[in-house]
Order: structure tokens, then sequence, then C-alpha cells
């Protein structure tokens, strides 16, 4: 049996998960958890095979808990489970730990099928995942800039491409203003950018938006 932890801030999501992986005879939920430190306290309790993860937390993000997990002495898989396509974030994750990449608008087979897949130690990655893996190994570096991102500073820079303002963005990742400017005057130093239209102007070059 493949006892599975899942990580994600939205309950209806949590149940929509539940319901499709315990539909398989192999695959049990152990446990459920909301943010960083839920998820924290659950792995040091209640052991599990695979840990299924968003990436879209409160606070300490999904990144931050595959970095937390890499660290320790887990013995735990960790699937991403995730709203963002996976030519943003499906390389960082996998280089980050992460033993495969789901997105949330995908067919919930396959979501059954990655469970068990990473749950034997082998990666899970798409079709287009590995494709990109391959491009990616000859991708000049003017070309991948925003891979220097960090978590926070990424969803930053994809936010306001989006049209959102800083205290929607604020209010969205449950952080203050201040430090979402924090973030946006780092995303503008690493691109090497001036203003938000320039931010907007990369992303969509760059296909993150």
């Amino acid at each position: 049996m493949i006892r599975v932890m899942l990580c994600d801030d939205h309950a209806v999501v949590r149940r929509g998960i539940r319901d499709t992986l315990t539909e398989a005879v192999d695959i049990q939920v152990v446990g459920e958890s909301g943010s960083y430190s839920e998820v924290r306290d659950a792995l040091r309790s209640t052991p599990c095979d695979v840990l299924v993860l968003d990436l879209n937390l409160p606070g300490r993000g999904g990144l931050e808990v595959l970095s937390s997990i890499k660290d320790s002495d887990l013995q735990v898989k960790v699937l991403v489970v995730s709203m963002y396509p996976e030519d943003q974030y499906a390389i960082r994750c996998l280089r980050d730990g992460a033993q495969g990449y789901v997105n949330k608008a995908g067919d919930p087979s396959e979501l059954v099928s990655a469970v068990r897949t990473v749950a034997t130690g082998r990666k899970y990655v798409s079709t287009a995942v590995a494709q990109m893996l391959v491009d990616n190994l000859h991708a000049p570096t003017s070309a991948v800039l925003h891979s220097s991102l960090s978590e926070r500073e990424l969803q930053t820079l994809l936010m306001i491409a989006s049209g959102k303002r800083l205290a929607d963005i604020a209010s969205e990742l449950m952080l203050s203003p201040k430090t979402v400017s924090v973030y946006r005057a780092r995303v503008l130093e690493k691109l090497k950018l001036s203003n938000n239209a320039e931010l907007t102007v990369y992303a969509i070059r760059n296909d993150l938006v």
C-alpha cells in the first residue's frame, strides 16, 4: 500500500485529490495539511511514502517545503501538483528534489500514475517536461534569466505580468505589500529591467504568461 500525504491550502482541492487517489486500491491517504508548518509537523508524526505537494502555500511556499525535505533525513518522495504550467516550474521542482510534477488541470488518471511511479523511486515527467529538460541543456543563459529567481520572486513576476496590483499580490500570497515590493525590486534587478511594463514584456517573450 502506498501511503500518501497531501499538502494544499485549499480544502476543496485536497478533497478532490483525496477522492481521486483513494479510488486506487493500492493508495491510502494518511494525512492532510495546508501550510509549511502543518506539513512539517505531519511528516514528522505520520510515516508516508509520497507527499503530494502544491506550490502556492501561504507564507513559506512549496519550494521551501522541498528544500526542507531535501535537507532532512525524511525518506519521502515528493510529487508536485500545481496549477502553474509545466514550463514555469517543472524543471525547477525536479532540480530542487521533487520526483515528479503534475499539472492540476491534467487527467486524474495521470495523478494516480504519477504517485505510483514516484513511490518506486523513479522520476515522473510528462513528454512535454522531458523535452524541456533536453532543450534546457542547450539553452543560452540569456534565455533563462528567470531561473535565478526565488519561488516568491517568480510568483511576483507572473502576477505582475498578469496585471495584478502589488496590494492584490500581497493579499493572495498572504504577505505585506512592503515584502512584495522587495520581491519586485529583486526581480527587476535580476532580470536587468526597469519597470512593470518591461516585466510584462519579458514574461510574454519567455512564454511565462
